[in-house]
Formats: structure tokens, C-alpha cells, sequence
């Protein structure tokens, strides 16, 4: 049984089995895997030498993510306002990739088979049919790598109709991008929270931000959702 059920629109991240209860607890490593030869050599080449990984509660890896050494910025990131949190980051823009050790589902609860993706960074439309998905609009987008292998940004149309490929489905494989709650622990530091309402669990990362005018990178953390669906 799934925690939710399905909705249609958009809405990062259910990464675990269907039937996976509350007072399990999860963990997130970090992994000295390089990032997976099944990417490109252009994707790779951004690429972290060093990922994390998810266990379920049994210490088993079901998921492995490795993210951009530094994510393209317009500006510095400020506290968010309104239901865009991430207004400096550009849609289409990489983010990272994924690997599922096994079958995963994303927030719409759609089914995503073992393998490796690209992550990508988009934006929920605006229009009636997603209405109650989700309180923000930023989300990760995944495509399958053998068809994701440059660097730059994907135009709109193209990101998610290839992200739709992901779930074998015409809806786009999201999952729910959040900033990082203020009592994560200290930058660096993977951690994994839970929202006991929403009956969410979530896993915080370091990402630096290629801030454009900074003489280097600037530290960020994000917070993606890898358990729970919508609650429609």
C-alpha cells in the first residue's frame, strides 16, 4: 500500500518500496563511488567525485545521488519568498545525477526503474491541474542519462518531455526541492529529516552555487523529499 495516491500534475521523491511505514528510519552516507559510468563524459566531468547514499532501515542502499560540483547562479541565494524558493537557479539548469539500486517512484507516485538519471531543476506550471501538489514550485526532474549527455541548460518543452520518459508516463519524474530546514546540522554534513505531518521524510545536501560575479563557489544546502507522495 502506498502512502498516497497519485494525482496528476507535477509534484521530488519517493525513493523507497511502496509500503514503507513511518517508524522506519532512514539514513543518508556519504560515498566515495565515482559518479557512474553510464553518465556522459560532459555530465561526469561536472560532476562530484563524491555522492550520497540512501539506506532503508535495514542499512540496504536503495539510491545514490551525486551533484554538480557548482550550480550556475544568477545572484546569491535570500531567505525565499513566495512559492519559488530557488529564484536564482535557471530552469533546465543540472543539478546532479541519481542512480536507483532498485525500482523507486517519484512525488506523483509513478514507478521509476533501476538505473541512472540526470537531476534538473524545474518549475511546476502555473494552471488548475496542480492545484493542492505542492506548496512551492521548485522541483528536480529526472531524465534518463543515456538520452540527458550535455551540460547546459534544457529548454521547458524538452526537459519534460524527456523527464516523462524517466516514468515511462506523459507527466514529467519529479520530486520536491526545498530549502534546508534551519535545524539541519552544519553545512557539509548530510542529514536526514522527517515532517511527521505531511508523514515525509527528507535528506539534506551540501551544494555549492557558482554565483555569477564571486571569485568561488558559495555553500547552499538542499533538502529533497525521498519519501511520501501527494496528498490529494
Amino acid at each position: 500500500m502506498r502512502l498516497y495516491r497519485a494525482f496528476s500534475s507535477w509534484a521530488f521523491f519517493v525513493l523507497l518500496p511502496t509500503g514503507a511505514l513511518a517508524q522506519e528510519s532512514y539514513k543518508v552516507e556519504v560515498s566515495k563511488e565515482l559518479p557512474p559510468g553510464a553518465l556522459s563524459s560532459a555530465v561526469r566531468g561536472v560532476l562530484a567525485s563524491e555522492g550520497f547514499r540512501f539506506l532503508d532501515a535495514k542499512g540496504k542502499p536503495f539510491a545514490e545521488i551525486w551533484l554538480r560540483k557548482a550550480v550556475p547562479a544568477s545572484e546569491k541565494p535570500t531567505s525565499p519568498k513566495g512559492p519559488v524558493q530557488f529564484p536564482f537557479l535557471a530552469e533546465g539548469e543540472l543539478l546532479g545525477a541519481m542512480r536507483f539500486v532498485a525500482e523507486g517512484h517519484d512525488f506523483r507516485d509513478q514507478t521509476i526503474a533501476k538505473g541512472v538519471y540526470t537531476l534538473r531543476y524545474g518549475l511546476q506550471p502555473q494552471n488548475g491541474d496542480h492545484n493542492g501538489s505542492s506548496e512551492f514550485r521548485d522541483f528536480a526532474l529526472l531524465l534518463p542519462a543515456a538520452k540527458d549527455v550535455a551540460v547546459v541548460a534544457i529548454p521547458k518543452k524538452a526537459l519534460e518531455e524527456r523527464s516523462a520518459e524517466s516514468a515511462g508516463s506523459s507527466h514529467p519524474a519529479v520530486f520536491v526541492l526545498l530549502t534546508a530546514p534551519s535545524t539541519s546540522a552544519p553545512a557539509g554534513a548530510p542529514t536526514i529529516t522527517r515532517d511527521d505531518q505531511k508523514d515525509t521524510w527528507g535528506v539534506v545536501m551540501p551544494m555549492n552555487l557558482e554565483v555569477k560575479g564571486a571569485s568561488g563557489p558559495t555553500p547552499f544546502s538542499i533538502q529533497l523529499i525521498i519519501i511520501g507522495a501527494a496528498m490529494v
